[in-house]
């Protein structure tokens, strides 16, 4: 009896020590993934003309009827901004090739490059969309993330099966999007705009859940370079959901510039 209360006590003490683990991991992810959201903003602030009106000692040039700083002006108005709209695409591919190799700390701070690349591409927003509708999308995009990731975390269900319908949807809103660019229909646009915020609301809550599976699964191991790492690439995970539904819900409810 002593023997199996002993053992008892042991497997309480560890799951107890696996819990706490979890929560710093998640807090990590969080805390990483909030970092480059910042990141991001800023580096979209110092293209836009929101860098003009918040400094009037700052240069501007203007683009139809909007204005951008000089920086910003150099972008949009060379080839440069092909290099920008595409460069978070490459970086994201490069992260997936390099993450075996480089230490948690590189891939950290990858991560914030990365978050600083997708601010320029992200920029362009403020040519189209009104200030006041990106806040309010903004926002709206925030408490529905807190919500599902929040979902994904507390939830008994295993959704883990969710994942091959997200990859195929993923890969037909690829499809569309890319046949949309040559024929422009309006009705695909919001189609693909409904269908995109559906999808990274599923993968909120699904890219959570297997954040938080992976490190319990893994957490025996007390690999902490490894773990460091896994809680980078949730940070990017859930930063991508967040990005793509903010931008998703902005087509389908921003306001755009008269």
């Amino acid at each position: 009896m002593a023997q199996f209360d002993t053992i008892r006590s042991s497997a309480g003490v560890r799951a107890g020590a696996i819990d706490q683990g979890l929560k710093a991991h998640m807090n990590k992810v969080y805390g990483t993934m909030s970092i480059g959201m910042v990141i991001t903003a800023l580096a979209a602030w110092a293209v836009s003309g929101l860098a003009v009106t918040t400094d009037p000692n700052a240069a501007a040039a203007q683009m139809g009827s909007r204005y951008l700083t000089d920086f910003g002006y150099a972008l949009y108005a060379s080839p440069l901004k092909w290099v920008i709209m595409l460069l978070p695409i490459g970086m994201v591919f490069a992260f997936g090739a390099l993450i075996n190799r480089v230490s948690a700390a590189g891939a950290q701070l990858f991560f914030y490059v990365y978050a600083a690349a997708m601010g320029l591409s992200l920029s362009s927003i403020f040519l189209i969309y009104t200030g006041t509708s990106i806040v309010q999308v903004f926002l709206i995009t925030a408490i529905a993330f807190a919500a599902l990731s929040l979902y994904g975390y507390t939830t008994k269900r295993d959704i883990s099966g969710w994942g091959t319908f997200l990859i195929m949807g993923l890969v037909g809103l690829l499809v569309a999007m890319i046949v949309n660019i040559f024929i422009g229909s309006g009705p695909l646009a919001m189609a693909i705009s409904v269908l995109g915020v559906l999808l990274f609301a599923g993968l909120t809550a699904y890219d959570t859940q297997n954040i938080k599976n992976t490190y319990i699964q893994h957490a025996v191991t007390g690999d902490s370079e490894w773990l460091g790492k896994a809680a980078i690439m949730g940070a990017l995970s859930l930063y991508l959901d967040f990005i793509n539904m903010f931008v998703m819900l902005l087509q389908l409810f921003g306001n755009r510039q008269e």
